[in-house]
């Protein structure tokens, strides 16, 4: 996925503040944006911000054979990835362009200037050394990643402690951080970068670009130096030609932007260092500051425990007695005030009247049964005669017929009454519907 291009109506806008001398976010041409450093729990990780440039480094180690050329000389690697979590426009798992360069740029940075000494990283000549692995992830981009990742890698290779060995023979031991303390790193000088876009064929210049002031920038130099005022590499992209007073420009600057940030990456690594010592809380959660929201922490406040309950009873006492009593009905009910005027009538009258009138319906009802009933026997009676039953010699399976007959008149009797008491049921429901709208 391509980033979104830049409209022409905003470039005109920055390349005319530009001119101007002023910047989208408020600086200066020469000021460099701040810089946070913070550590994780483990050595040799921690997360560089520059403005809002986050750059995570992480440091591990492990014993290889060494190059045949160098056999006394332990080796350190460096990886850098740009994933699509800091910016749409970067593709994983792909080596654009851009991170071919920025690789370059670290290893001629870090590796190239011999700030580490490789000579103590080997444990058996010609067998074993130490390789040190730095891996470097752009976490979000806002411009300038050559700078936060060179800080970022340094930090973490200043930061980071190797396992203790031990020799004895052709017996390599490693010891765990619990047998002994782990080794730092052996450092010489602390490279750090500088960018530097131009525009206008070089008229213009700016320090530590950001991400809209690189899209519109027609070069870019980079210079890589301590603060013995060594340059280390310097590397200049785009179609532009620089003079010699513009790198001597861009080399005085540099010398006092890399004084101030390894004076803050030595403070930073001393502050770790105490709290580590003295048992206190470390860690990127304890990094955070306390007014973002999403902070891990908050400030401890002391709570007064004493005469709690005599605390209690003056607030109790001081408080407005309530206005009125609760009345209670029945168990389990209360009311508070006097309410509204009932306007559904009395309920329990209406009850009344009702049950009232369902029990003689019922008496009424139960004397016609009976009366049907005797009638029906007497009907019974009369119609029965003493007519013979004829028994059938036929070995001949017996064949009957079902016909529709007529329910006996004592069944439909039955049958009236259960209907008649559903119905009544029914029309006493809809009675009471009736008068709960009136």
């Amino acid at each position: 996925m391509k980033p979104s291009p830049i409209s022409n109506c905003e470039r005109r806008f920055l390349l005319r503040a530009i001119e101007e001398g002023k910047r989208l976010d408020g600086r200066q041409c020469y000021d460099y944006r701040n810089v946070s450093i913070s550590f994780g729990t483990e050595y040799g990780c921690c997360i560089v911000e520059l403005g809002k440039t986050r750059v995570l480094a992480q440091v591990s180690c492990e014993l290889v054979p060494p190059k045949p050329s160098r056999p006394t000389e332990g080796i350190l690697f460096v990886n850098l990835e740009l994933s699509p979590m800091a910016a749409p426009g970067l593709e994983p798992g792909r080596q654009s362009d851009l991170l071919v360069k920025l690789n370059r740029q670290i290893e001629r940075c870090l590796r190239n200037s011999r700030c580490i000494d490789t000579e103590s990283l080997c444990v058996v000549a010609g067998e074993k050394v130490w390789q040190i692995r730095l891996d470097i992830h752009l976490l979000n981009h806002d411009g300038n990643i050559i700078d936060a990742a060179s800080v970022a890698g340094i930090v973490a290779l200043c930061h980071f402690r190797r396992p203790d060995v031990s020799v004895q023979g052709e017996e390599v031991t490693v010891y765990t951080p619990e047998e002994r303390d782990p080794v730092p790193l052996s450092i010489h000088h602390m490279p750090i970068c500088v960018s530097f876009a131009f525009f206008q064929q070089g008229t213009y210049l700016l320090v530590d670009p950001s991400e809209r002031e690189e899209r519109v920038m027609d070069g870019l130099l980079v210079i890589a130096m301590n603060k013995h005022q060594e340059i280390c590499t310097i590397d200049s992209s785009g179609g532009i030609v620089l003079v010699k007073n513009q790198v001597l420009r861009c080399s005085k600057i540099t010398a006092v932007k890399v004084a101030e940030i390894t004076e803050l990456i030595q403070k930073a690594l001393e502050n770790d260092q105490k709290v580590r010592k003295e048992g206190g809380k470390f860690g990127f959660a304890e990094s955070i500051p306390n007014q973002k929201i999403t902070a891990f922490k908050m400030e401890s406040a002391a709570v007064d425990t004493n005469n709690v309950e005599e605390q209690a009873e003056e607030i109790i006492t001081k408080a407005d007695p309530p206005s009125e009593v609760p009345v209670l009905y029945t168990p389990g009910t209360a009311q508070i005030g006097e309410g509204i005027e009932n306007s559904w009538g009395d309920f329990e009258e209406l009850e009344k009247e009702e049950a009232a009138e369902e029990e003689g319906e019922d008496d009424a009802t139960a004397f016609e049964c009976q009366k049907m009933e005797i009638e029906d026997t007497n009907m019974m009676e009369e119609t029965k005669t003493d007519e013979p039953i004829l028994l059938s010699d036929s070995e001949e399976e017996e064949v009957v017929i079902l016909q529709p007959q007529e329910l006996p008149k004592k069944t439909r009797a039955q049958t009236n009454l259960k209907q008649g008491s559903t119905s009544k049921k029914a029309f006493i429901k809809r009675r009471k519907k009736k008068r709960a709208a009136h």
